[in-house]
């Protein structure tokens, strides 16, 4: 289920015994984490009746005994066990535990376990990882998934919150924060409330001087220009680059994701931003509307030889930065005329 519908749940006042709450994203775990335990504690029980375990800490039997018990002091509980997934064995072994099958049968009346697994991503290189806690604790059957947010509930929740907060917030300072945050939802929330306390109305100048790695945003103007083969703008940019004494290999780096992105783009088909950002994000690969319109640009500017040209171009200007050499602007001015010639 989604995190919409446990909170439909829990104002319904229907709740199940046990959950498993599984996916890396804090703010909506933490969102839903809360109206469990208002719904599930009265106020009077909530100070002996909330119990933490981790299962880094303990096992899974000790847990499940805990469970069973009865307390003294509360006549309701909320369980919490956090690193669910350290309870997997060992190996490929998947089997659920004995006790954890005989416990779902026979929950404990008032008690209401969480097993919360945040470790590993639903999806990509984790989406293995993730599906073997699903079937280690497969006999729980609410099942609670708490991914990344896409690019547009991203936008959406990032609107919502600074709506809630009294703050007006410009439509490209918006893509800005939600590029240098990576679309996380805890930090979306930190940053616009940070941005609350700095002005009414928050513009691009503001979110770069106040959201961490917003400056890297420059750095994507680079990679955009240079997408377009735009010898001018690219040439400007790294004179702000160099000014600003950022890190220019990280550049290269932005660069070469790029050409590989417009390749496989290319190699698909696809012409339009909304195709791109769509296809990655099918994939597992976060993908924002303003990084689809650069790779689609990119893409319209280079024959893939050409992008496979530019590839092994980064590599040599990589490493002439990192060797003993007269000046890192040098090596960027000499890569940009190559690429943009």
């Amino acid at each position: 289920m989604s995190p919409d519908e446990l909170l439909s749940q829990c104002k319904a006042g229907k709740l199940h015994p046990v959950y498993l709450f599984i996916g890396p994203d804090t703010w909506r775990r933490d969102e839903c984490k809360r109206a469990l335990i208002e719904k599930a504690l009265p106020e009077e029980d909530r100070e002996q009746g909330y119990v933490r375990h981790d299962l880094d800490e303990v096992d899974l039997a000790e847990v499940l005994d805990d469970a069973c018990s009865f307390s003294l002091f509360a006549a309701n509980r909320v369980i919490w066990v956090s690193s669910a997934e350290a309870a997997l064995p060992r190996g490929d072994a998947t089997e659920p535990p004995a006790a954890l099958e005989r416990y779902v049968k026979n929950p404990t009346p008032g008690v209401t376990l969480v097993l919360q697994s945040s470790r590993f991503e639903l999806d990509g290189e984790d989406k293995a990882k993730s599906e073997r806690v699903r079937k280690y604790f497969a006999p729980v059957k609410a099942v609670v998934e708490f991914p990344h947010p896409s690019a547009s509930e991203a936008r959406t929740l990032a609107q919502r919150l600074a709506k809630q907060r009294g703050l007006q917030i410009q439509s490209d300072a918006l893509e800005l924060l939600i590029e240098a945050t990576g679309g996380n939802a805890s930090r979306l929330a930190n940053e616009i409330e940070k941005l609350r306390l700095l002005t009414e109305t928050a513009t691009v100048e503001h979110v770069r001087k106040l959201v961490p790695d917003a400056r890297e945003a420059t750095i994507f103007n680079l990679v955009a220009a240079l997408g377009r083969r735009d010898r001018k703008a690219s040439l400007e940019i790294l004179d702000t680059l160099v000014r600003d004494g950022e890190y220019l290999p990280l550049s290269l780096s932005f660069l070469a994701a790029q050409f590989r992105f417009a390749i496989t783009a290319r190699e698909a088909r696809l012409t339009t931003a909304s195709a791109i950002q769509g296809h990655f994000q099918r994939l597992g690969v976060p993908m924002w509307s303003a990084r689809a319109q650069q790779i689609q640009q990119t893409a319209a500017a280079f024959q893939p030889a050409q992008m496979r040209a530019a590839i092994r171009w980064i590599f040599q200007a990589d490493r002439g930065l990192r060797d003993i050499r007269p000046d890192d602007r040098t090596v960027m001015e000499q890569f940009i005329l190559r690429l943009t010639s």
